[in-house]
């Protein structure tokens, strides 16, 4: 009979704990944020990882004011690695993300059923919070190939990246600029992780990548095997940039990889964060407000060299698709975005 007492008791007194914590959690749920990136050696990844740490906030989290988080109340946000921007889309799209990194150019596709969208379903609720940083398009091929030009591709072993990714995308316009089809060169489609490992084993002579400089992948392999850097200018990229708004030229610095002495120019597009309409307001508003705060400031500056180019005042450069409600009322109040 003491036994049974006791464990009426514990039962009771666990019950009691039960409900205290939930009367407790009442104060503030928690909210589980993903945020869908890009290969684990691509820019993607650890840019997303940065920002999922800033923007996180769990419930009995110390206030920011005393040295605790400030990010957006009550959210955990995780960085997921992916097969990149199509795929971020997709998974937006189905409610497997909350959000995702997509270049500018497949945001507005989707958003509008144009490109490469065109005869699929337009993916109409996609919207921005931000557009993050420039993303160069790298060619990279093995120095022993004597690939120096887009148009030396041809008859070359070549990886466009994986389906699903934006780079396979921008690879396949480039392509075509340059009037190369997939069938004049040995085309593959592998992350630039694989390619790479491909490249030093000296089975592949050049691969695609669009991220933000320096990629980890292609600085590993620049460290261990000797690389060119291929430049994509003159007339069909000139052309690229007329035709398609979302391209810019750009220029990867020199030394950003090991022997890559001298400036390369070549494309690039925006990163941009994208989440879903159905998000509520008030969630994506604290989570914009949480992006801009000294405090990622101070994360982004000092945790990777994309992250000195996440502004607020280059917020809403190249947006072609509309903005969340939040992300709309957090840019009106701090004066990025005209009534």
């Amino acid at each position: 009979m003491a036994v049974l007492t006791r464990l009426i008791k514990g039962a009771a007194l666990g019950a009691a704990m039960v409900a205290g914590f939930a009367t407790a959690g009442t104060a503030q749920e928690m909210s589980f944020f993903r945020i869908g990136t890009g290969g684990t050696a691509g820019t993607y990844y650890p840019v997303g990882g940065l920002i999922a740490n800033a923007i996180s906030n769990p419930p009995g989290s110390r206030a920011c004011e005393d040295g605790g988080s400030c990010g957006a109340p009550g959210v955990v946000a995780t960085a997921i690695a992916s097969n990149g921007s199509v795929a971020n889309v997709n998974a937006i799209a189905g409610g497997t993300l909350e959000s995702g990194f997509v270049q500018s150019d497949v945001a507005t596709w989707a958003q509008t059923g144009t490109g490469i969208w065109e005869g699929r379903d337009a993916v109409a609720d996609l919207r921005a919070i931000a557009n993050l940083y420039p993303e160069s398009i790298h060619l990279v091929a093995s120095a022993a190939s004597g690939i120096t030009s887009v148009e030396d591709l041809r008859g070359k072993r070549v990886s466009l990246d994986e389906p699903g990714s934006g780079t396979l995308v921008d690879a396949r316009i480039i392509l075509e600029a340059y009037g190369i089809s997939e069938s004049d060169i040995q085309a593959e489609f592998l992350k630039p992780n694989q390619a790479a490992d491909r490249m030093r084993d000296g089975a592949m002579d050049a691969f695609f990548f669009v991220g933000g400089f320096p990629a980890g992948a292609i600085a590993e392999l620049s460290s261990q095997h000797a690389i060119t850097l291929v430049p994509i200018t003159g007339e069909a990229a000139d052309q690229i940039v007329a035709d398609y708004p979302f391209f810019a030229e750009d220029t990867v610095p020199a030394g950003t990889y090991d022997g890559v002495d001298a400036d390369v120019t070549t494309l690039s597009v925006g990163a941009q964060w994208v989440t879903n309409a159905n998000l509520p307001e008030e969630q994506i508003y604290e989570i914009t407000k949480a992006l801009w705060n000294d405090n990622t400031r101070a994360l982004l500056d000092s945790g990777h060299a994309k992250g000195r180019m996440i502004t607020a005042e280059t917020a809403l450069d190249g947006v072609g698709i509309p903005l969340h409600p939040g992300a709309e009322r957090f840019y009106r109040e701090a004066g990025l975005l005209a009534d």
